[in-house]
């Protein structure tokens, strides 16, 4: 009898399939509750089976799909691999030295981010990363120092994508419209960034402050004291990372209960009508019956919403203070 835990267990036979090209490279795997039926266990013990895999970089989460087969890298060993799957000239000496002379700091960000990006942050470390890349885990302390340095430069990497004109807009609005979507859509390219950095502990990133600095050079021009316009880039910059926080946990719940979005509501959809007209909620019972076409969760449409909101919430309230305080 094996004493292998289970988790184990699943891991493997996943991976033979794989490797077997039972599964090809962007394949959807069965879902946590599938797995937990078939192999008779807990959902947690598929899950557990899952991020296995997800850490050895055999898989990777794709949002609103599910956990789905990865591209293999150039040379791959994983945990779970119970044989090799590469090719024999890719084990030979000089092809698995060949990414160590390659590799730079650049490469080890962009590796850690694309990782982040499929699987989320909670799956990265070091010995991923080097899976990715083909290389040694301890090849990549000859370019940062640990996972610390490495998170932070991969969130000074992300924020580093968005760009502005030269020349701002005139319109103090449009100058604030355009610094909030660029940053949404960094969190909706990232969505792992919206974790990182939070409001009362801003990170000393030079990538960063330039979106700040985008923000504050529309409002500075209104003739806000200091400490109002350090209030209102927060606002703004906050509304998106609100929001954005939500899309690393959406595609997190979507892999481990292989469950949509539309498919988790209807699965509660019965229990919510008894709760919603049991008499104590009589405001939200009305709306749920005014919901005849049933309700799109839309989240960019709820960041457009909010923005115009805020907007306009500035607009009033940079009027009224510029009054109350005119310029000398």
């Amino acid at each position: 009898m094996t004493t292998e835990p289970p988790y184990l267990r699943i891991a493997a036979d996943l991976h033979r399939r794989i490797a077997a090209r039972e599964l090809s490279p962007g394949d959807r795997l069965p879902s946590t509750r599938a797995l937990a039926a078939q192999w008779g266990v807990a959902l947690a013990t598929a899950a557990k089976a899952l991020n296995e895999l997800r850490q050895a970089g055999v898989v990777r989460v794709q949002p609103r799909v599910g956990t789905i087969v990865a591209p293999p890298p150039a040379a791959r060993i994983g945990r779970t691999a119970r044989r090799s799957v590469a090719r024999p000239e890719a084990a030979s000496p000089r092809s698995a030295a060949t990414p160590e002379v390659e590799l730079s700091r650049d490469r080890v960000v962009r590796a850690a981010v694309e990782i982040a990006d499929a699987q989320g942050l909670e799956t990265l470390s070091m010995r991923t990363v080097a899976a990715r890349l083909g290389v040694s885990t301890m090849s990549l302390y000859r370019h940062v120092a640990g996972k610390d340095e490495l998170v932070l430069l991969m969130v000074d990497a992300a924020y580093g994508e968005g760009e502005y004109p030269a020349i701002p807009p005139d319109d103090w609005r449009a100058r604030l419209e355009l610094g909030a979507r660029t940053l949404w859509r960094l969190y909706c390219r990232h969505p792992w960034l919206a974790h990182l950095g939070p409001l009362a502990r801003p990170l000393p990133l030079p990538n960063l402050l330039r979106h700040g600095e985008w923000i504050i050079g529309a409002l500075t021009r209104q003739g806000l004291p200091a400490t109002r316009v350090l209030d209102l880039q927060i606002l703004l910059y906050s509304h998106g990372q609100g929001l954005a926080v939500h899309l690393e946990r959406e595609a997190r719940a979507q892999a481990e209960t292989g469950l949509s979005d539309e498919q988790w509501i209807d699965g509660q959809a019965a229990e919510m009508h008894a709760l919603a007209h049991s008499g104590r909620y009589p405001n939200y019972a009305h709306m749920m019956d005014g919901l005849v076409d049933g309700y799109d969760f839309d989240i960019n449409a709820l960041f457009e919403t909010g923005l115009r909101a805020l907007l306009d919430g500035l607009e009033r309230l940079i009027d009224h203070e510029t009054k109350e305080h005119p310029s000398t």
